[in-house]
Order: structure tokens, then C-alpha cells, then sequence
């Protein structure tokens, strides 16, 4: 059963923090239902694989081309390092929240409601399915990518279009949702996931040295006009907060045993420490080989041997099924608690809801992959109105009201111009990641074959 309690009805209220209101659960006019998936169950080393396992997801591949082209060295470099930082710190603000009031909040939705009220329980919970389906979107895209450029390798025909591609990913995809229950699960999975990542890297990395040393100088000029070179320098800044933040860190931290903070502080570490060496090494080397004609996929980009090109490919698909798997474990947790969804994953009405459901959310994520396949486009846009919203503006916010009788005058005044900064980097960035939909879809045609 849900914890339900009713505005003053029950005699339910807010703690006052300063002059704002932090809204208890039993004060809020919402459900905040228990879970019908694991939580305390993991180490903080599983929790920082799964993490790891975002950071170095098949989307490493095409950092190359969608943050250092725009970019360039310094804008690149300063960047990528900012955005580390940055992320780390906002992502720790969240993670000390998570028992805030004396209870955990197991999901991001539920601490917004616990600390804020009715509204902006809904209001979180639309921006984090917003993010979580755009980040999938691109999933789906990525691995309908891969599966293309396995078969141009072999065939020069193109009568296999990227949308049939696409389709063939999102029924892998479905068939992995299906089996695989809740996060927890993937135990396994998540150790498989860190050896496809580092056959995609490593090959990516070492393709990409042997044509650089090769080749003739390279063009790093950031390409475009004066205007564009704006918009795309703009859209380049969300892919940065993109490549490293989950939009799903309460859900992550609710499946860590205890002391849960101090273990999710662990995992962060290891996240934005070890974890991000890979995707530097592979980003930084694609730029250096290819200059400003880095492909959004280093694998197009790289010249070497078929089979071992075809293994970076394949590699990339297997890794990106389970990749998107993590981040559609919320909407996943929330369709199974909703519906009651507990016991053996084989008992038949268990495994018959999973078919129908999580394959009808990933054959709507597979169609709008297909309608419209620019990935550079979905990275911007979903750093723009999701991950900016809720890593670094909410998480601010949230921790100022939260902790403010605890925080001095500066401590205030940094997390505020945090909270404002970050939004208009925000507006900035949607407007420019809108003007490159745009672009794009006026260049190409729906289901484009890119």
C-alpha cells in the first residue's frame, strides 16, 4: 500500500525552513505508492557500474563529433572537465537528500514532493519521462546505427534503409526488457555491459591513433557560420551535461544498501573518477584523428580491418540494449508497482504484462527513433529541457530549501546563482537544439536514412 494523506484532512503539514515550507508525505494530496522492485540490495561498486555503464554507453562514440567539432580544443578540453566537475557536485547534492526528513526517497519524483508539495511531484516526474524517453530515443537510434554500419561493410547495395535497422534494435531491446525484471537483476549484465564498452573504446581509440598517425594534418577549425557556430556551440554545452548525468540518481541510490549515503557518495566517485578515463581516451583521440570531419559516430570515421570493425559494431549494439534498459527502469518500476506487478518473474501474468507493456513503450520509442533519427539533435534537446531542469537547477533548489538553516549567506547566494545560471543556459540551449531539429528535418525527410 501507498502512503496517502490528504491536504489538512489528516492533519497532515510542512516543517518551516526559513520562510519556505518543506512538505511532508503525509501533507502531500498524492500517492507516494511503495515499490514493487528491490531496493538496499546492492554495493555501492554495482551502483558505480551502473553508472559507469551510462557514462561509457555507445553515446561515447559520438562525442568526438558532437561536443569537440563544435567546440574545438580549448572549448572541448575546458569543457568536458568543467562538465565533470560540475556534475559530480551536482549529482552529491542529490545524493545527501536521499533520507532527508528520516525516510528514503526512492525515487527523484518522491524526494521533489516530499520537499515542494502536489505540484512539483508531477512536474518532476514529467521532466524525468521526458528525459528518460528522449535518452532511449537516442539508445535506439545508436544501435540501429551500428547494425547499418555492420551491413555496409559487407553490402553496397543500401536496400536496407537505418529505419529498418532501428526496428530490429527496438525488438532486441524489447526482448531484453522482457527479460530482465528490475534493475537489480541485471547483476551480471552489468559486468558484460563494462566488456562490450571497453571492445568498442578500445578498438575506437586504437583505429583512430593508427589514422591519425597516418594521416595529413587535420582541420580543427570549428566549422559554420558566425551564427550557426553560436546555435551549435550552445546545443555542444547540453550534449556536455548529457554525457554525464542520468536524470534517474534517487532511483540508482534506492537499490544501494545501507549507510545509503556514504555508499552512493562511493559510486559517484568511482563514476566521475575511473569511469570517465574511457570516454576521454575515445573522445579526444577521435577529434585529434579526424579534426572537424569527426562523424556523431567515430565507427564511420575509423579505417582498419572488417572483422574488427564489425566487432566494435556488434559490440556497440549488445552494450546499448543494456544501457537502455537502466534508464527505462523507471518508467518500468512505476508500470509494475502501478499495476502490482510482484513475485516470480516467470509466473505468467508477470511475464505476459511485460511483453504487452514494456513492448508497446518500446515500440513508441522505436517509431519516434525512426521518424526522426538525428542524434546529435535528441543529445542537445535532452540536456536542454530535462537534464539541465533536473541535475542542476532542481538539485540546487532543492538542497537550498532543504538545508537552509544550515547554509550561510554565501552557501545561499552560490546555490542561487547555481538555480539561475543554469536555467538560462537552459532556455539558450532548447532554443538552440529546436533551431537544429529544425534544420535537420527541413534537410532531410522523416524516416531519413542517414
Amino acid at each position: 500500500m501507498g502512503t496517502v494523506v490528504e491536504m489538512e484532512a489528516r492533519g497532515g503539514g510542512s516543517d518551516v525552513v526559513g520562510n519556505s515550507k518543506v512538505h511532508h508525505d503525509y501533507h502531500l494530496a498524492v500517492e507516494i505508492p511503495d515499490t514493487a522492485h528491490q531496493i538496499s540490495q546492492d554495493s555501492w561498486f554495482q551502483a558505480g557500474f551502473v553508472l559507469t555503464t551510462g557514462i561509457n554507453s555507445a553515446y561515447v562514440l559520438g562525442y568526438s563529433g558532437t561536443v569537440m567539432v563544435p567546440l574545438g580544443w580549448v572549448g572541448g578540453v575546458i569543457g568536458l572537465i568543467l562538465a565533470t566537475a560540475v556534475s559530480l557536485y551536482a549529482n552529491s547534492l542529490v545524493a545527501k537528500l536521499h533520507e532527508f526528513g528520516g525516510k528514503r526517497h526512492i525515487r527523484y519524483r518522491d524526494l521533489a514532493g516530499y520537499i515542494y508539495g502536489e505540484k512539483a511531484y508531477a512536474l518532476t516526474w514529467g521532466l524525468q519521462y521526458v528525459n528518460l524517453f528522449m535518452i532511449n530515443v537516442g539508445f535506439v537510434i545508436l544501435a540501429g546505427s551500428a547494425l547499418k554500419a555492420i551491413y555496409v561493410l559487407y553490402r553496397e547495395d543500401h536496400e536496407m534503409k537505418l529505419p529498418y535497422f532501428i526496428a530490429l534494435a527496438g525488438v532486441a531491446c524489447a526482448l531484453f526488457a522482457i527479460g530482465i525484471p528490475h534493475l537489480s537483476a541485471l547483476r551480471i549484465w552489468l559486468a558484460v555491459s563494462t566488456f562490450f564498452s571497453l571492445i568498442y573504446i578500445i578498438i575506437g581509440f586504437t583505429l583512430a591513433l593508427k589514422d591519425g598517425i597516418e594521416a595529413p594534418p587535420r582541420d580543427y577549425s570549428i566549422p559554420g557560420t558566425k551564427v550557426s557556430k553560436i546555435f551549435t556551440t550552445i546545443g555542444a554545452s547540453a550534449n556536455l551535461v548529457f554525457a554525464y548525468n542520468t536524470g534517474m540518481l534517487p532511483e540508482i541510490q534506492a537499490t544501494v544498501r545501507q549507510p545509503v549515503v556514504r555508499n552512493m557518495m562511493k559510486a559517484l566517485y568511482f563514476q566521475f573518477t575511473i569511469g570517465v578515463l574511457p570516454m576521454y581516451a575515445v573522445t579526444f583521440m577521435g577529434y585529434w584523428a579526424y579534426g572537424s570531419k569527426t562523424s556523431p559516430y567515430l565507427l564511420n570515421n575509423v579505417d582498419g580491418p572488417i572483422w574488427v570493425k564489425t566487432l566494435a559494431n556488434i559490440s556497440a549494439v549488445l552494450q546499448t540494449i543494456i544501457s537502455l534498459h537502466i534508464f527505462a527502469s523507471p518508467m518500468y518500476e512505476y508500470l509494475d508497482t502501478r499495476f502490482g506487478i510482484k513475485g516470480s518473474a516467470l509466473a505468467v501474468r508477470n511475464l505476459s504484462f511485460r511483453i504487452v507493456v514494456r513492448g508497446g513503450y518500446l515500440a513508441i520509442t522505436t517509431f519516434v527513433s525512426a521518424l526522426l533519427p538525428f542524434l546529435g539533435d535528441f543529445m542537445s534537446l535532452t540536456g536542454a529541457i530535462s537534464t539541465f531542469p533536473l541535475t542542476f537547477i532542481l538539485a540546487n533548489h532543492m538542497y537550498l530549501i532543504a538545508k537552509k538553516n544550515d547554509l550561510t549567506s554565501l552557501q545561499k547566494n552560490w546555490h542561487w546563482l547555481n538555480v539561475v545560471f543554469f536555467a538560462c543556459v537552459a532556455v539558450a540551449a532548447l532554443v538552440a537544439a529546436l533551431r537544429l531539429i529544425a534544420v535537420d528535418s527541413r534537410n532531410y525527410n522523416v524516416f531519413a536514412d542517414l
